[in-house]
């Protein structure tokens, strides 16, 4: 039954995104002088796979050390509450000017101060309770049975937040002058490129589909 509940589920994700990889490669309108597709930014994956990588073990650890209490605290979103372009802005103030421009070192320290706290508030609110139980039997099950919620939550949280993640970037790439995932897309949106959208439509989807596993998951 759970086996049948999961291929159901992947089967209706799936109608989903060919439903919009079918938008992108329709995508309506032409441009009045038309220009060839923008170059896929390479040099920007190095910087976009370290994000993350850190994203995906800290904010994680962050929320195995925290509970589901750390999703209350209020440093915790008074840390959320700036939007992207205060961490930019912030960044270009502090950065000293003998050290160049930001670059992508800049991004990635930017993009990690906006995405981190609302990531662990994320995962932290998605825990189970704790009180009376597991937290009347002590720390050590309290710790085993977070490890345990947060291995079932992590490859669907980095499939479901990474088109989060890329309108994040796009905000700090314009502000830093950074060309990176976020820019191409929207680059790609202007410039009418359905052929490079629809690449990026099915690489979301593949991802999606990756973090649906089809096993059945043990019933306590």
């Amino acid at each position: 039954m759970t086996r049948s509940l999961a291929r159901s589920a992947v089967a209706q994700g799936t109608a989903v995104w060919a439903l919009a990889l079918v938008l992108a490669w329709s995508l309506p309108g032409a441009l009045w002088r038309p220009v060839p597709p923008p170059p896929f930014p390479v040099q920007a994956l190095l910087p976009a796979g370290l994000a993350l990588g850190a994203l995906a073990l800290t904010a994680p650890l962050l929320a195995w050390l925290g509970g589901p209490d750390l999703a209350t605290r209020r440093p915790l979103a008074l840390l959320e509450a700036p939007p992207d372009l205060l961490w930019a802005g912030a960044l270009l103030a502090f950065w000293p000017a003998s050290w160049g421009p930001p670059g992508q070192g800049g991004w990635l320290v930017a993009f990690l101060a906006a995405a981190l706290p609302g990531e662990v508030r994320w995962l932290s609110a998605a825990l189970p309770g704790e009180v009376p139980f597991p937290a009347a039997w002590g720390p050590q099950v309290v710790r085993k049975v977070r490890r345990l919620a947060l291995a079932r939550l992590v490859s669907r949280w980095l499939a479901a937040r990474l088109p989060i993640w890329l309108t994040a970037s796009l905000v700090l790439e314009r502000m830093l002058g950074v060309p990176g995932l976020g820019m191409d897309w929207m680059d790609r949106v202007a410039g009418r490129d359905r052929a490079g959208l629809a690449a990026w439509m099915a690489t979301l989807a593949l991802l999606w589909l990756l973090s649906r596993p089809l096993e059945t998951e043990a019933v306590s």
